[in-house]
């Protein structure tokens, strides 16, 4: 069966990956809104996750020469095309769903010619749609997400609903890899009480991130017994709102 499963655990147990300068400055304004931040509270708040000054500025130098930020009057700020991202990852904290009367979402991809990286782009976009690819080239899901499909999709694909004959919990079994991903869940919230480093939760709520985003929202009688999504949320929004007050404290008092 394919897996559906974008951030795929390794088997000893949630991949905490050892965080760039790069990464953490990007996870300090992905958190904040506005997506930006004064260049000394900035330094200030990198150097509290064990990274120096040059390390930073080298690092600033290369994000803002590649477009990731943009320099402003007084600091750094998100470029445009990582505003995108930042949606995405205030989405998997809060998604919205609505009610579910047993309908699918339902994309097939209909263009032809395309090259690898597009193909690989297209696979992208849908699964950062939480779509799922029963067979290559056919996407689906329970349609509960309270979000349109891009109309940009209608040059690639065509979408609509549909209801299948098989069982809908064996259906989103099939597509994906659920009890994986709760497992995951479970080991990542049993090491939030144990981390208190701040570069350490930094890493560990990076990785909270990445898992939500693979979090396929589906309608609770779908799920699992024990689905731990929700509880992951929370532990991740607590952190955000602590991040959040750090970089309240730094600014408001510079």
């Amino acid at each position: 069966m394919r897996s559906n499963d974008p951030a795929e655990p390794a088997p000893d147990g949630p991949r905490l990956r050892p965080l760039s300068a790069r990464s953490v400055v990007l996870s300090l304004l992905l958190g904040t809104h506005p997506p930006e931040l004064p260049a000394r509270e900035l330094v200030r708040l990198v150097e509290s996750f064990d990274l120096g000054g040059s390390t930073l500025r080298a690092a600033l130098s290369r994000m803002v020469a590649a477009e990731d930020l943009r320099r402003t009057d007084t600091g750094y700020r998100l470029s445009g095309r990582l505003l995108e991202r930042q949606r995405r990852q205030d989405e998997s904290v809060r998604p919205r769903t609505r009610p579910w009367g047993g309908e699918w979402e339902l994309v097939v991809v209909t263009a032809t010619g395309r090259g690898p990286a597009e193909r690989a782009e297209l696979r992208t976009r849908l699964a950062g749609l939480r779509l799922a690819e029963l067979r290559e080239g056919v996407w689906l899901r329970p349609a509960n997400l309270d979000r349109p499909l891009p109309a940009a999709l209608d040059e690639v694909a065509e979408r609509g609903t549909t209801r299948p004959a098989r069982p809908a919990a064996e259906l989103a079994a099939r597509l994906w890899p659920l009890d994986v991903w709760a497992d995951e869940a479970r080991e990542l919230l049993g090491h939030v009480g144990r981390t208190g480093r701040p570069a350490e939760r930094l890493t560990l709520f990076a990785a909270v991130v990445r898992h939500l985003l693979a979090d396929p929202v589906l309608p609770p009688s779908l799920l699992p017994a024990g689905w731990p999504g929700d509880r992951l949320r929370a532990a991740y929004a607590d952190y955000r709102r602590e991040l959040e007050g750090q970089v309240r404290s730094l600014v408001g008092g510079s």
